[in-house]
């Protein structure tokens, strides 16, 4: 089973001494980006730093967001950190299409795990392709540019993106979509309640812009007690009986939802 990311910080390529803080966050995943949280001006040393941090593993996986793949500076970034051994991951935005991907992997020779933010309306159209490619570990929303693609000026506007790309995740074997950032750092009570809401929608974690965000965003996601007593008995009866089956409550019980209910207790052991 893949590794379940609950949360994953963002952090400016070109800030080490915030990156080295991030290391130690309690984040899943710190995303060192190198695209929207650097100056145009600072670009050249976030790469340079980003380098140097990626000489050596560190415990807390490391993935980096590169610049656009239709611009000047995502095939140098590619290039200068694809085999370096601290990176984990490469995180890609606004791609949409699965040629897109062939071109990084091009770029990075041996091509290291990648995650695709899917943030305009092409993205979406492709957004099973995109999932299934095989260098792909997981895809993600990227709210801000989809809502300015397509028009949208409330949350409601995305319900139907947002279930396309959980189906498109579930489709192609991928772990659920993490949400995309909620940007009011404050308003840790609004980000408690926008994490509930892509629970039910099938989002699993979410990608955090302060340190402050990873208690609130960690518990949300965490299963309940009811949840984790429901889910042991399901995988219980199935180490009984492999086939589909009835529970002593009388609910009915085949092999997605024994799966569903692993994910629960690994969620829950965390």
């Amino acid at each position: 089973m893949s590794t379940l990311y609950v949360t994953w910080l963002y952090v400016p390529g070109d800030r080490p001494d915030v990156v080295a803080k991030a290391l130690g966050s309690g984040a899943d995943v710190v995303l060192v980006d190198l695209e929207d949280a650097v100056a145009p001006d600072r670009k050249a040393y976030a790469l340079d730093a980003t380098a140097e941090l990626l000489a050596d593993k560190h415990p807390v996986p490391v993935h980096v967001r590169v610049n656009a793949l239709d611009g000047p500076l995502a095939e140098r970034e590619v290039r200068r950190l694809a085999g370096l051994p601290g990176l984990d991951a490469l995180r890609l935005p606004k791609v949409t299409g699965p040629a897109d991907l062939d071109r990084v992997a091009d770029w990075a020779g041996t091509t290291p795990p990648l995650y695709a933010l899917l943030e305009s309306a092409l993205g979406i159209e492709h957004a099973y392709e995109i999932a299934a490619h095989p260098a792909v570990r997981g895809i993600a929303l990227g709210e801000a540019d989809l809502r300015a693609d397509l028009g949208v000026a409330d949350a409601a506007g995305l319900s139907w993106v947002r279930g396309r790309a959980v189906v498109a995740a579930r489709a192609a074997r991928l772990p659920p979509p993490p949400q995309s950032v909620y940007p009011d750092i404050r308003d840790t009570a609004g980000l408690a309640r926008s994490c509930a809401e892509g629970r039910a929608l099938g989002f699993l974690g979410r990608t955090a812009i302060h340190p402050r965000q990873l208690p609130v965003i960690e518990e949300a996601f965490r299963p309940t007690e009811a949840e984790v007593a429901a889910a042991r008995d399901i995988v219980t009866a199935a180490a009984v009986d492999a086939g589909a089956l009835a529970l002593a409550d009388g609910r009915f019980v085949d092999a997605a939802v024994v799966a569903g209910a692993h994910r629960v207790l690994d969620l829950a052991s965390r």
